[in-house]
């Protein structure tokens, strides 16, 4: 009970607030509730969460009566001149009523409700293909279901899903954390990500250190993740779920590849959650340890809701010995109606019955909701992701001594090929080897650099699709996303560039005449870094594509064939379509061009014609280079389109 002053109360989680709210969901000074005549209105100081009102996300607002100011975890009413605060701690109820979903005229949901009380443990179980991750898209409200309600705590969770999101916490069935990073600074970093700006470190690192106690993770808060057990690894993604406390919790396969052991103790932990004050609701295909929880929901084939109740009273109500049994005789009979079975047992009316009247079949049209609460500045949020990628790569050794052999390696075979004029056109028409050619050099110098660029991206964000795609539902930037990526394999392509650049040419005849920039070797430098970048984005925009890490490398050794053989060196690309066309999407096609313009390739009387492309003056070696520029720029806004699309916001009903 917070009693307001006559003028104003400023509602925040600093302790100089007249209305104090300790939770991480709410800003310093996240709102303030002002009198205005005989009126109060709410007026939100430019919080990250937001301030809501009945649900709905507002700016400003006049509270009537019985309205309900969401804040954080909180919910406020006025009473008089008393702000009446009730705090979500997880101790909620939890419904759903006649849940439907269709896809492409096929019912993978159908009719689906259950009351669940509270501090509950939720398994869902059932055959494959009855519909257990529909039903958990529904439940968490990524992909609401065509009709029926989900209920959290009597309030419809799809009208206020804006402001309910932020209590929902979900872990999929592949982790979402950096296997590279320690348990304890993955968290840390999730916790920058998922806690307002405002919020100082120290109470970031509390919050983090507060869950590890919690989960038991102390023994492993400086192992690496990847160094983990299957349940350890589990219980860290739990760990990240619930920095923000969340008051429901929902799982997908979390004991999918572990041990009996590993199971049990898992499943362990999802109990003392529950028991400690959330709903837990977790789909399952392991049947050794549902004693553990409090109630167990069936799915049979079509979506059909089966059972519903304790599960020690499932196997009597199938009348089968154990439970995988019981999933046979549902494979088995699928022409049996059993969502009717189940609403005509005294099971139904003891256990399963929501509270609610069904919604009707065809329900209102509902808006889509807002884009979920980004937490900090998109600048803020590309810093935060950038430290991580970049620590994420130190800690592989491994993989960052690789990247540096790589350019070392390429330029050592730069340095054996045979001549000895590096790049002097000059010198090898004049010189006692005059059959010998600096073409070869060229080509291992930008073909190189097309390898390092691409090899170190292709498979950057497939890798992590998971991790991006549940960040990105609690508030994360799609192009602060994008552009971490750009930013640190930039970086490393350019360095790895300029690597071999150097290392190759040292000590080798420097281009006779310079364009540009007064050095031929940094010309060719300034080529190959080019050639890098866009080497680079065309290996992100794979990575974008494909569905798998894998399937990316037969990519890879397409793309350096066609760089080949459409770098204009070997066929003659000048008139010739499609090729010549085809060829302006290949950076070695315009790097080797900078490099030829620079060195005067080919550009002697006796000469045959050579590509225009090529052409020794400044004009031209500068539109290649715009040329190149130009495909990053392109290619980088590709894929930054493809990740729109592949992460389309949730739509309304």
């Amino acid at each position: 009970m917070h009693p307001v002053g006559a003028a104003s109360a400023v509602i925040g989680r600093a302790p100089e607030c007249d209305v104090v709210l300790a939770d991480p969901l709410v800003s310093r000074r996240h709102a303030e509730l002002r009198r205005v005549g005989p009126q109060w209105r709410i007026v939100d100081l430019g919080s990250w969460n937001g301030t809501f009102v009945n649900g709905h996300r507002v700016s400003q607002a006049t509270i009537e009566a019985g309205d309900i100011v969401g804040i954080g975890h909180a919910l406020l009413h006025l009473q008089g001149g008393t702000l009446v605060e009730y705090t979500d701690e997880g101790d909620i109820s939890f419904e759903a009523d006649d849940l439907v979903v269709t896809r492409s005229g096929r019912r993978l949901l159908d009719g689906v409700g259950f009351a669940l009380p509270r501090r509950s443990l939720l398994a869902v179980v059932g055959p494959s293909g009855a519909g257990k991750s529909t039903l958990l898209a529904a439940l968490t409200g990524q992909r609401p279901a065509d009709s029926g309600e989900v209920r959290y705590a009597g309030r419809d969770l799809y009208a206020s899903y804006d402001e309910l999101r932020q209590r929902i916490g979900l872990v999929p069935q592949d982790d979402i954390l950096h296997p590279q990073l320690t348990v304890r600074r993955a968290l840390r970093y999730a916790a920058e990500l998922r806690f307002p700006a405002d919020t100082p470190a120290i109470e970031r690192n509390a919050r983090v250190e507060e869950v590890i106690g919690e989960l038991g993770l102390a023994d492993q808060t400086e192992q690496r993740i990847s160094t983990l057990s299957g349940g350890q690894r589990k219980r860290t993604s739990v760990a990240l779920e619930l920095l923000t406390r969340p008051s429901l919790l929902f799982l997908d396969e979390p004991t999918s590849g572990l041990d009996p052991g590993m199971d049990k103790s898992v499943m362990q932990t999802l109990r003392k959650l529950a028991d400690d004050g959330r709903t837990v609701v977790v789909v399952t295909h392991s049947p050794a340890q549902l004693d553990l929880c409090d109630r167990l929901l069936v799915l049979a084939s079509g979506g059909k809701l089966a059972y519903f109740g304790p599960p020690g009273e499932a196997l009597a109500y199938f009348g089968q010995r154990d439970f995988a049994d019981m999933f046979l005789l549902l494979d088995r009979s699928r022409d049996v109606d059993w969502t009717a079975r189940f609403r005509a047992s005294p099971e139904y009316a003891k256990y399963g019955m929501p509270s609610g009247a069904a919604q009707p079949a065809a329900p209102a049209a509902r808006a889509a909701p807002d884009a979920p609460p980004r937490q900090q500045p998109a600048l803020r949020q590309f810093a935060v992701l950038a430290r991580r990628y970049l620590a994420v790569i130190a800690a592989d050794r491994a993989y960052a001594l690789f990247l540096l052999a790589l350019p070392l390696v390429l330029s050592l075979f730069a340095r054996l090929l045979p001549g000895g004029h590096g790049l002097s056109w000059t010198s090898r028409q004049t010189g006692p080897d005059r059959d010998s050619d600096i073409s070869p050099l060229m080509l291992v110098l930008v073909l190189g650099c097309a390898f390092t660029g691409f090899a170190g991206a292709f498979r950057e964000l497939v890798k992590e699709r998971s991790v991006f795609r549940r960040e990105q539902a609690i508030g994360l930037s799609r192009g602060a996303y994008l552009w971490s990526k750009l930013a640190v394999l930039g970086l490393i392509s350019s360095v790895q560039a300029m690597i071999l650049a150097f290392a190759g040419l040292y000590g080798q005849p420097a281009p006779d005449t310079p364009l540009a920039l007064g050095d031929g070797v940094a010309e060719v430098a300034v080529a190959m870094v080019a050639v890098a970048l866009a080497a680079m984005a065309q290996g992100l925009l794979v990575s974008a594509l494909i569905g798998n890490p894998d399937r990316g490398m037969p990519i890879l050794v397409l793309v350096l064939l066609l760089q080949l053989l459409l770098c204009g060196l070997l066929i003659p690309l000048d008139g010739r379509p499609p090729l010549e066309q085809l060829a302006y999407l290949m950076p070695a096609r315009w790097g080797f061009a900078m490099v030829a313009a620079t060195t005067g390739y080919r550009q002697t009387p006796a000469a045959p014609k050579i590509d225009p492309l090529w052409t020794a003056d400044v004009h031209t070696w500068t539109l290649d280079l715009a040329a190149l520029l130009l495909l990053t720029a392109a290619v980088a806004w590709a894929t930054w389109q493809v990740l729109r699309r592949g992460s389309a916001p949730r739509k309304g009903r």
